[in-house]
Parts: C-alpha cells; structure tokens; sequence
C-alpha cells in the first residue's frame, strides 16, 4: 500500500508491504537506484546506511514488545532521504509511525507543517517519535519487573524464575535490535553535512539524544533485573536450605527411635523387657519420651 503526503515543497512517501508497481512508480518519480527499488520489496533484517547520489538509503530494525503470533521480534523501516522527498518502507504495521502519519497529516490541513520542506527535519521527527514508543515499552518492562518484585517477597520466588527469564529476553531483543543504531547515526554525520548543510547535524544530535533515553533505560532495565535474579536466587537457596536442615534434623530425631526399636527387635535368650506383660507400651512411651527430648532440644537450638 502506497501513502502520500505532501507539505510544502516536501513529499513523504509512505510505503507499507509494497510491491513492485509501487515500487517501480516511486523509482521513476523520485529517480531512486535499482537496488535502492529492490531492496525496498522484501525486508532484509539487518541494519545499514548506504549513500546514493541524491539521497540516502537506511534500513533500521525497532524491537516490539507487543508482538502477536508469528511476528518477529523487531520490525524493519527503510528510509530513503532526499533532499525534497522522504520514503519509508514497512511490512508491518507499526503504531508509532501510524500515529506521527496522523499527526503529520494533521498539520498539513492545518497548515502548520513545521518541517519547512527539510526531509531531515521529517527524520528527525520520525526517530524521536519511534524512540519515544520505545521509551513507553521500556516503561511496561519496569512496570513488570516491579510486579515481579512484589511476588518474590510475598513468597512466590519459585514461579518467578521463568518470569525473570521473559523479562530477560525482551531486555537481550531490545538491546540487539538497538545495537547497530548508534554506529548507523554515527555514518551518517559526515555525508549528512555534505548533502544537507551543516543544519544536519543539528537534527542529527536530537535524533542521538532519543536514541541515549533509550539506551539508559534499557541499561537500568538491565540492572534491575540482575539485582532481582541475586535476590531471588538467595531466597530460593534460603528456603532450599531451610528444607533440608529440617529434613536432616528429623531424620536425626528419628535415627534413636530405629535404634532402640532395633535393639529391642535383636533375636537372642535375654532381652530385658521384652516378655513383660507390658512391654509393648513400656517401649512405645520410652521412645516417646526420648522423641519428645530431641524435639525440645532441637527447638529450643532453633533447629526446627
């Protein structure tokens, strides 16, 4: 599906899940390299820049939180910047760059454009959004690792392992998906000014700024759920602990009872005892009161 917005002097075109048509029409309007078209068909999963005369070719992957059946856990945008024209290519729908279209068409009617016909002020604008809707999913992860928190300390440390694990996931996605993204803004500076004036890299500090919000917060995300992991580790190995010194000071408090029934039990000529007309109960309260003994014993070392 082909978009098109226009303000002033400035085209945006807005491709989602294009194809070849559409894609060999905006090549000839816009004068776009062959492999600029071709790659513009089919998602490529892989970060990079690359600069053609005219304009500048992007491809930057944005991780998803929220991602339904069969999505992949980043989404793919191109970007094709001229100076008079700005493309982006998508094949999935994404929600930060549905609501700056509606915002960008918006201030068209309104007549309050903003981007004085600058294609870099568009991309500035753009990146700031998407970063910004990363900033609110690095928001819901601390939202969950606080609900995490909450249940470890109320005891539920066991079925909080795989939930720390998730968590950890969507942090590893995050920060892969974002690695390329400094070294990509980084190319860009030098060329950028060449193409553009030296307004660029005014747009293009912004755009790193954004991109550092994010960076921080996937950092403190990170520590975060390091210091949840320690934390609920130890308490696991506490209670595990704390089991099995209860089952080792039972299992002592027992050992004297199989004794005595043991001895009691040896086959031979004299057993005292044994033979009494209550002897059943003169060993049953023997041992128990011997049972008795080690229990107050043991509670009172704070052992059980």
């Amino acid at each position: 599906m082909l978009t098109r917005y226009e303000q002033g002097s400035l085209t945006w075109i807005d491709l989602v899940t294009p194809n070849e048509v559409e894609v060999r029409a905006v090549m000839h309007e816009f004068g776009l390299h062959p492999l600029v078209a071709e790659q513009l068909l089919v998602p490529s999963q892989k970060s990079k820049v690359e600069r053609y005369e005219g304009a500048f070719y992007l491809i930057l992957t944005f991780p998803t939180l929220h991602r339904g059946i069969g999505m992949r856990p980043e989404q793919e945008i191109d970007f094709c910047i001229g100076k008079n024209f700005f493309i982006t290519a998508r094949y999935e729908n994404i929600n930060p760059l549905h609501s700056f279209a509606r915002a960008f068409e918006v201030r068209s009617v309104l007549g309050r454009g903003g981007t004085d016909g600058q294609s870099m002020h568009m991309f500035s604008s753009m990146l700031g959004s998407l970063y910004q809707g990363l900033l609110s999913e690095c928001e819901a992860l601390g939202t969950r690792l606080g609900e995490i928190e909450e249940r470890i300390f109320k005891g539920d440390e066991r079925s909080m392992v795989a939930e720390l694990s998730h968590v950890g996931r969507s942090i590893h996605d995050f920060r892969q998906a974002l690695s390329p993204h400094k070294e990509i803004l980084r190319a860009l500076e030098l060329p950028g000014e060449k193409m553009f004036g030296r307004e660029f890299a005014y747009y293009l500090q912004g755009v790193v700024r954004e991109y550092r919000k994010v960076e921080d917060a996937l950092q403190n995300l990170r520590d975060a759920l390091t210091e949840l992991r320690e934390t609920n580790n130890s308490l696991l190995s506490t209670k595990q602990n704390e089991i099995m010194k209860t089952l080792t000071v039972l299992a002592f408090l027992f050992l004297p009872l199989s004794f005595v029934t043991s001895l009691f039990g040896m086959n031979t000529l004299n057993n005292p005892i044994v033979g009494h007309a209550y002897d059943f109960w003169i060993l049953v309260g023997a041992m128990s009161v011997l049972a008795v003994t080690f229990f107050v014993y043991f509670k009172r070392k704070d052992w059980l």
